[in-house]
Parts: structure tokens; sequence; C-alpha cells
């Protein structure tokens, strides 16, 4: 018993210590580091300085022939606002449903793209959520689509090559843009964007060869940032660099990762995609199935920090007199499940799917996200969906979960005789195990039924969080009352009564809203509906585990913790309806009054 009593003091120690860590050490410190990390980025000298490595364009020709120009990797950002950055460049004007933004006609790079239906916060006036950036901030993230030539075919478009416009100056999904570019060895440029109603361009480069002799050059594409997320690649996500080809399959590269590897070449494909992907937001490239390809994942430390996917074709030959077109899609917004999927499917993407980590449980993952989404669609609110859901797989799981309550109920007809078992065999430990294990089998007990409700629940709650922490249509989805996010912590505290009274809840206060409470109640109720343990520690464990649970819960989205709340209070009448059939008391109120009662002193 001592044993016992030890083992189940370590483990209380052990989760409150846990506990302890997370919100007085860890969440300050996570905090202090976003911060750091902002103001690292905000960060602009006030004089330029001269880039460092190879200018992409300058140096075209220098390149080795099939080497992707760098990236440029100046020591600074030399923009003072992002407004600025735009300005300093000729551009090309981007309006569709859900982009606006522009077209830098210097690289023909895509570096400004904002969600118009996505903004930073609830709040309605926040502003939109800004994809990409020009080079020239702390936050310089690009799409490009280039070319590597030789000797032969002179200078050909890169980085710093400026297209010209042909007609409309406006990208919308009814109005492609052309622009063109003529060197002077007799190559003439023709690209064509275009764009669809939601999140994909296509960059169609046609190269005609007027020259007297065959030209060959490369194709490439590359999405280059300079930052990343302040936090970033948990345990429960991957961001960073993506991508699936033909004969890797998909390859993930975190941040870190990266910057301990440099660079990773998986081999040649000739179908695929490979870019960068956040939480929410992905930028991507698909290339062209004419070419074969060569993926890369790099992370340059010249200059600039940055990381870059990119992909280089193979050798394109034109004769003289004739023309070659390559294609390239470029995916450039927010991770919805229902255009991924049906990018994946009409445009023969493979396995696009896979922008989206469902993670290794995918298969308890995807089915959880469609119920809730169909839910969704019928309810219009997924705060609803997800109690909808609770309901429904409570209901799938209910033969079980009946047996496992029944037995349990069982479990409390013959405790008398159990404990009369213990007192009987108090010094003999095997004994007493022998005699118990009589009593299960005679009256057809499983002891192990009671940890069967509970284990159906790690599934579930595990999908369920998954669901909540990835896809995009949980972010900002409202419930009722104070749940404005339900992929967010309960914005409440208890410990300035839920808003009441008029002060701002210190950082280092454990973070717990009403919903949390709620939920440690409804846990701390379904407890009650068993006899107490024989055992003190094992009581005082089971009367403290809700409160643990509240604390470490706090921190949690709100839709998950509203999902346990429901679930518990659903079980609660479950097993009081199963237990009650079965003819066992339900302890529930016992154990309650219990609590007040005056506890008899020893003397008596």
């Amino acid at each position: 018993m001592e044993n016992n009593r030890n083992f189940f003091i370590t483990i209380a120690l052990s989760v409150l210590i846990l506990t302890l860590w997370q919100v007085f050490y860890m969440n300050p410190r996570m905090e202090q580091q976003r911060e750091q990390a902002r103001i690292e980025q905000q960060r602009v000298e006030a004089q330029k300085k001269e880039a460092q490595g190879t200018n992409p364009g300058a140096a075209t020709t220098a390149q080795a022939p099939g080497a992707i120009p760098s990236a440029p990797g100046g020591d600074t950002a030399t923009a003072a606002s992002r407004d600025q950055a735009i300005a300093a460049t000729k551009r090309v004007k981007i309006d569709t449903p859900s982009l606006e933004g522009s077209i830098n006609l210097t690289g023909a790079r895509l570096d400004d793209l904002k969600l118009k239906h996505y903004t930073e916060t609830v709040d309605k006036n926040s502003p939109e959520i800004e994809l990409l950036n020009p080079q020239a901030l702390p936050t310089g993230y690009f799409a490009e689509i280039g070319f590597v030539g030789t000797d032969k075919t002179g200078a050909v478009p890169s980085s710093d090559t400026v297209w010209s416009v042909e007609g409309n100056p406006t990208l919308t999904p009814s109005t492609p843009v052309t622009l063109t570019y003529t060197n002077d060895k007799g190559l003439t440029f023709k690209r064509t964007i275009s764009v669809d109603n939601d999140y994909m361009f296509t960059v169609s480069d046609t190269v005609q060869n007027s020259g007297s002799g065959a030209v060959s050059l490369f194709n490439y594409g590359r999405v280059t940032r300079y930052d990343k997320p302040a936090v970033a690649s948990t345990y429960v996500l991957h961001e960073g660099l993506i991508g699936f080809t033909g004969t890797e399959g998909l390859s993930e590269y975190k941040y870190a990762a990266i910057e301990k590897d440099k660079e990773v070449k998986p081999g040649k494909s000739t179908d695929g995609w490979l870019g960068i992907t956040d939480k929410y937001w992905a930028v991507t490239l698909v290339p062209t199935e004419k070419q074969p390809f060569q993926p890369r994942y790099a992370y340059f430390e010249d200059g600039r920090h940055r990381y870059q996917s990119d992909f280089l074709t193979d050798p394109i030959n034109i004769e003289a007199g004739q023309s070659a077109t390559v294609e390239t899609e470029v995916f450039a917004g927010a991770k919805e499940v229902a255009k991924i999927n049906a990018y994946a499917q009409d445009r023969h993407i493979k396995r696009f799917d896979l922008l989206i980590d469902w993670g290794w449980f995918y298969f308890i993952t995807k089915p959880m996200f469609w119920l809730i989404d169909t839910l969704y669609k019928f309810f219009g609110n997924f705060g609803l969906a997800i109690l909808a859901t609770t309901v429904i797989v409570k209901a799938i799981f209910f033969p079980l979960a009946n047996k496992s309550y029944a037995s349990m109920a069982n479990m409390k007809k013959v405790q008398p005789k159990m404990l009369e078992i213990r007192e009987k065999y108090a010094d003999d430990k095997m004994k007493q195990q022998q005699a118990m294990m009589e009593l299960y089998k005679t009256e057809k007990i499983n002891p192990l039924a009671g940890c069967w409700p509970v284990a159906l629940q790690i599934p579930v709650f595990f999908s369920l969080y998954k669901v909540l922490y990835i896809t995009i249509e949980m972010r900002h989805a409202p419930f009722f009352g104070w749940i404005h996010d339900l992929a967010a912590p309960d914005p409440t505290s208890i410990f300035n009564l839920f808003g009441l009274l008029p002060f701002a809840v210190p950082a280092f206060l454990p973070h717990m809203g009403a919903w949390a409470v709620v939920m440690g109640i409804t846990m701390f109720l379904q407890m009650r509906m068993n006899p107490a343990p024989p055992d003190p520690t094992q009581a005082a464990i089971f009367t403290w585990m809700p409160v643990i649970f509240t604390f470490m819960m706090g921190s949690f989205p709100a839709g998950l913790v509203i999902y346990w709340a429901w679930n518990n209070l659903l079980s609660i009448l479950q097993q009081g309806v199963i237990m009650k059939r079965q003819g066992a008391k339900i302890e529930l109120w016992d154990n309650l009054a219990s609590m007040f009662r005056k506890k008899p002193s020893p003397a008596e």
C-alpha cells in the first residue's frame, strides 16, 4: 500500500510540476520570443548596403549552365514601409474575388498579395492577411518564374528583367495579362498570367527563337522567404518547406531542419509540387509536366538569411525559327480543404491534399473534419456542429459504452464483497488478488471496463484537436456569447471573474476561462458518479484531477474545451440511466453530500 501511495503521489506531483512549468515558464518565454522576433523583423537600418551574393538578373549568363540564380541576399531590408516598397517598381494590379495586390514588372514577380476574406484578428477593422511581400521588407516573401540561359541565349528573364505589358493592365479571373521581353539574341519571351476566382495562378511562357541557331535554356521557379513565423513547426503541425514529387513522395523540412542541412535535392521528377507552407496559408509551385525537373529545398546565409523551395527543368531546346511553351501553376492563398481537394482533382496535381497536414492519423482526422463541416453546412455554426458531432460519435460507440457502464454498475453491486476480501486478506496480497479474480469471474465483471469510456475519447479528442488546430475553416469561427474564435482559447479568465472585475489578468497567471471551469465541473461530477476509492491517496488524486485538467485545458482551443464539457455531460446522463437500469446505486448525491459533512475525529 505504501508503494502504491508513493506511486500515485509521484504521478500527481509530476503532472502538477509539468503544468506549473508550462504556465509559469514556457508560456512567458514563448511570448518573449515572439516579441523579440517581431522587433527583429521590424528593425530597418537607415543606410542601404550593397547586396552580397549573385544578383539573379545581372549575372544570368555568368551562372553555370543549369544553375538557378541565387535569390537576392542583401544585408538588410531597404524599405521603410510596405507601401514604399510597392511604389518603388512598376506593377500590374491584381483584383479577384479572393485576392488583391500586384505583380512586380521587375522580374514579373508575385510579391504583393493580400487575402480579402481573411483578417489578422476577429476585429472587423483588422487588416487583411498580407501573404506575399516585396523583397525590400524584413518580411520579404515572393514567388518567381524565370529562365537560366547560356552564352548563346543572351540575357534571359530573371529577377531584374523589366517586362513590358500588353493591353489590359489589371489581372482578373476574366482578363489575363500578357508580358513581353525581347533580348539581343533574337529571343522573344511572351508570358501570359491568368488567375481563377480563388488562389491559383497560371504562368504560361512562350519562347520564340528568331535567331540564326538553336538554343537551349532552363526554366526555373522559386518560392523565397526572408523571415519565418515567430512560433512554427509544433509537433502537431508542419510549417516550413514542403513538396511532393513522383520520385520521393512527400518532403517536409522544418525551418530548423533546413537551417542545419542547408540544401536538400530529392531525385528528379516529371510531376508534383513544392513550396512553403504556414499553418493556414501556403505558396507552392506546380512545374510543367512537359519537362523533367530537379526540386530543391535550401537555406542561404549570405547576407540576409532566407529559405527557398525551387525547381529547375531539364534543357528546353528551341530550333531557329521555332518556339516552345512551358507552363507553371502557382498556388498562393488559404489552405481551404474543399478548394485544395478540388485543385488536386480538377488540375491533376498529385497528392496536393497533403498540403494540409492531417497527420499520421489522417484516417480519423479527415472523416472528423468532413463530419463537422457537413454539420456546419446544416447548422450554420461550427460550435453547434461540434456538439452534434459529439452526439453522433457517442451514438456510434453506444453499445460498447453501455457494456462498460453496465460492468461498472455491477462493480458497484459487489463492492461490499470486495471490501470484505480486502479486510480478510489484508496481510496477504497474493490471496487477496486471487480472491478478487475469483469474484470477477463469478460475477462476470471486467475490472478494466471502466477504462473504455475514457479510452474511446482519446482518438476523438486528438482528431478534434487536430481539426481545430490545422483547418482554416475553424479559424475565427464563432460560437455564442463571448466565444468569437473556436480555434483560440476562451478569452475570459476566472481571475477577474470572467470580466466582471475591471482589470487585465497578469500574464504570469494560468489561462482559465469560463468554459474550462464548466469542463472541470462536469469532469468532477462524472468522477463523483462512482464510489470513492478506498485508498486515501487514490481518492485524493481523483479529487484533484478535475482541478489539474481545468488548468491544463484552459489554454486549449475553446472548441475543444466545449466538446469535452459537452461530452462529460452526455456521459453523466448515459451512465446514470444505465446504473438505474442495472439497479446500481448512483453515488453522485451521496458523494457530494459527504464533502460537506463533518469528518469524525480519530477520538470519535
